[in-house]
């Protein structure tokens, strides 16, 4: 492509953009309202700052359109909620107290309300606050948040479009209120909702704006006739509204598939489609419903969920060819940028090869940039930038850094008995009942324990050098004593060592398996203020050393209890890192799965009687479409496998997953072949656990019964009124009793009196139970 017929005003633009800050100034601003440290209007004066400064930011990168409105103190789809006035009844009266504070009560709870369910975003590690709504829902419009960001981006001198979630998709996303029924359709309100957007618009649209993006990514995933239906109607409607800007859809994540056409057709001026990885059908898709003619179409060639360099060449063939199917082609990044760090450049340690190859927010928007410079004045315009891109590309492709023969030739004489236990579950289950010796309705807890101030004080004292290996071990073996010595107190059953040594449940395994790579700085946003440092998986994977046995090993020497080993599993590590993209994910699953392999032996071969194998990332992973899911979902439940299936029938294998859907995930939780899992279930009221029954479900199950997400301690009448729901659906001997979740958030004081209720709980219950109970 040497030169084009484009308009010379393609622009460059993003969907988003990480909202912490380059120190995560954001997060520790809302942390600070929240101890009392800073008030309100500190809060706010921060917020604005990053904001400003990442607007210029982006314009001085050349961005020609910043957008706005994606920047939250929490969630956006929360401030979605509040925007439409979705405000669940047990939170009116905070909220109208003070906006602030009901705000982050629906986001975390008080000590007396229970906050909204949180899940994840479609396939990402992203945490989302669910609407609750009902036939009884009165949507009214609060577009004060929308107008006053874009009137501040305005007042910047700069081109600023909205972006709010879609009305489709934030119905999509809802689900009943508790009181509600559960067969309750929150699509039904479709009709109620769209004038409150069509207020919004119109607010947006006396407040300056020229384009507003509503973002629809529930329409990539497989969608009824009658939800199709509903998104032409919505877009059929507010695409005839007088009092309106411009109107750009959006999708991402995904191909639109069947819902293309619908969008299509509507009557709006534009479309944004994702182009990247598994959404380049919409590329042949696009063709094939004629394209859009005369409509603005915003290409996603930059991949926003990864941090690999951008092959510019093949962007911009990509380009070349929409440029024949749009009235004009604007040039972005496939999703918001909120998915990946903030800027490569900031990471100092890495070899300076591999840094060749990585592109975070600040590096993408330089290349959606050069690309939109490309496509408007052909590519002689950036001959030096696609030189060097080609250069980066190929020293990747080359680079013994990301292979290594002896690991590839192990994971290519796997057979299909490294896959399967010994035994059989029912055998199994046996041997461990009398080798553990526990009650009926056993309890235990997910496996980290508070992250308290002196532990990071000592790891951050042992980086700097300031303390040596000896005295930060002394520290470490302190914590896991305090905490054993606690549990004993409270009574729980199977114990954990707390996981003090580790600064995350995938970084601190990446930091000891060779092929990944830890950053310092690369700090994504997990949910509200939890941001998380998801490593890079740069080359082959394998395991030099033992990782958790010590520490596991010294903690059961503090008790006669069992003290499970703890690893996060393989699907996990990959989901909650920024995987290869030079090849399968299923290869290199199983690369990790060896590893932790492993792993598994050397703690069984240490005595350590019950491991569990952590795999929260198992449905968030599940591919959108329904098409993909049993190709997925066949190598990451025999990654699993292969990580587990090594061990003797009486070692116990538990398996944890939180936070997502788990009814479209049952079959492969048994394929997993696990002896008991610990699943979310507090927010989400226990529907976990009806599901299992009803999928026939025979191993053994912890529902949780304490929200590890809120600040507030559960009292032990509602820890036991979930688990006798728990108990309508799964008989005793098979129930466990835990938190949904790790305590590593949380603080000592709440833990305490949190895990004290959850045992007399789990007593309480237990004395209950009729003499004739059994184990099955």
């Amino acid at each position: 492509m040497t030169s084009t017929s484009a308009a010379a005003t393609a622009r460059a633009t993003v969907h988003g953009y990480p909202r912490q800050g380059p120190d995560r100034e954001l997060k520790k601003a809302v942390e600070g309202y929240w101890k009392g440290t800073i008030t309100a209007g500190a809060l706010h004066d921060t917020a604005a700052g990053l904001r400003r400064s990442q607007w210029r930011q982006l314009a001085e990168a050349g961005l020609d359109e910043v957008p706005t409105g994606g920047f939250s103190y929490y969630d956006h789809v929360l401030d979605t909620s509040v925007m439409v006035g979705a405000i669940p009844a047990r939170h009116r009266a905070a909220v109208e107290a003070d906006a602030l504070d009901g705000y982050f009560a629906m986001a975390r709870g008080t000590q007396d309300v229970a906050p909204l369910e949180m899940t994840k975003w479609f396939d990402t590690n992203y945490h989302y606050l669910v609407p609750e709504l009902g036939p009884d829902t009165v949507f009214t419009a609060d577009p004060g948040k929308q107008t006053a960001e874009l009137r501040e981006a305005l007042a910047l001198g700069l081109a600023a479009r909205p972006v709010l979630v879609g009305p489709v998709t934030y119905l999509l996303l809802a689900k009943p209120g508790p009181e509600v029924p559960d067969d309750f359709d929150p699509l039904t309100l479709l009709d109620r909702l769209l004038p409150v957007y069509a207020e919004v618009l119109a607010a947006l649209r006396a407040a300056g704006a020229e384009w507003v993006q509503l973002d629809e990514p529930a329409l990539v995933q497989d969608r009824t006739p009658a939800e199709l239906n509903a998104a032409a109607r919505a877009y059929r409607e507010l695409g005839g509204t007088a009092d309106r800007p411009k109107l750009l859809v959006a999708s991402y994540f995904d191909r639109l598939g069947e819902a293309l056409p619908v969008l299509a057709k509507a009557p709006v001026e534009g479309l944004a489609l994702d182009f990247t990885g598994t959404a380049a059908g919409n590329l042949e898709d696009l063709a094939a419903v004629g394209g859009l003619p005369g409509k603005r179409l915003v290409a996603g060639v930059v991949n926003g969920r990864n941090v690999w360099i951008n092959d510019l060449g093949a962007s911009l063939t990509t380009l070349g060819t929409l440029l024949g199917l749009a009235g004009r082609v604007d040039v972005a990044s496939s999703c918001s940028l909120l998915h990946v760090p903030l800027d490569a450049a900031a990471e100092r340690d890495i070899d300076p090869q591999i840094a060749r190859w990585l592109a975070f927010a600040r590096q993408k928007t330089a290349e959606i940039v050069t690309l939109a410079r490309g496509l408007t004045h052909g590519t002689g315009a950036i001959t030096a930038e696609l030189a060097a891109n080609r250069a980066d590309l190929a020293s990747r492709t080359g680079s013994p850094l990301t292979r290594d023969p002896a690991v590839r030739a192990r994971a290519a004489a796997l057979t299909d008995a490294d896959g399967r236990r010994s035994a059989s579950y029912p055998e199994r289950s046996a041997v461990q009942r009398a080798q553990l010796g526990l009650p009926l309705l056993p309890t235990t807890t997910i496996g980290s324990f508070p992250q308290t101030g002196e532990l990071r004080t000592a790891r951050a004292a042992l980086r700097a050098g300031r303390i040596d290996g000896e005295a930060y071990d002394k520290r470490i073996a302190a914590e896991i004593q305090e905490v054993i010595a606690f549990q004993e107190r409270a009574g729980i059953d199977v114990l954990v060592h707390g996981e003090p040594e580790r600064n995350d449940m995938v970084q601190y395994f990446a930091e000891r398996l060779s092929g990944y790579l830890a950053t310092r700085h690369g700090w994504v946003q997990s949910y509200g203020t939890r941001y998380v440092r998801p490593p890079v998986l740069a080359g082959d994977i394998s395991r030099p050393e033992p990782m958790t046995v010590r520490w596991t090993h010294y903690a059961q020497s503090l008790t006669e209890r069992p003290v499970k080993g703890m690893l996060t599993g393989p699907v996990t590590m990959l989901a909650w890192s920024f995987v290869r993209d030079d090849q399968p994910r299923a290869e290199t699953a199983r690369q990790v799965a060896l590893a932790l392999r492993e792993e598994v032996q050397d703690l069984e071969a240490a005595g350590t009687s019950v491991i569990q194998v952590d795999e929260p990332a198992l449905r968030e992973t599940l591919p959108l479409r329904s098409a993909d899911r049993p190709e997925y979902l066949a190598w990451a439940t025999e990654a699993f496998r292969l990580a587990t299936g090594g061990v003797r029938p009486d070692t116990q294998i538990h398996t944890h997953m939180c936070y997502a859907e788990f009814g479209d995930i049952i079959r492969a939780i048994d394929d997993l072949d696990a002896d008991v899992i610990s699943l979310e279930a507090a927010r989400s009221h226990m529907q976990v656990a009806g599901e299992l029954a009803a999928a026939g479900y025979p191993r053994e199950v912890g529902p949780g019964v304490y929200d590890i997400h809120s600040p507030r301690v559960p009292d032990v009448a509602e820890a036991a009124g979930l688990l006798r729901r728990g108990l309508d659906a799964i008989p005793a001997g098979r129930l466990w009793v835990n938190p949904d979740c790790g305590l590593k958030t949380r603080g000592w004081a709440e833990v305490r009196a949190s895990l004290e209720n959850l045992v007399a709980a789990a007593r309480e219950v237990r004395d209950g139970l009729p003499a004739t109970t059994t184990e099955s």
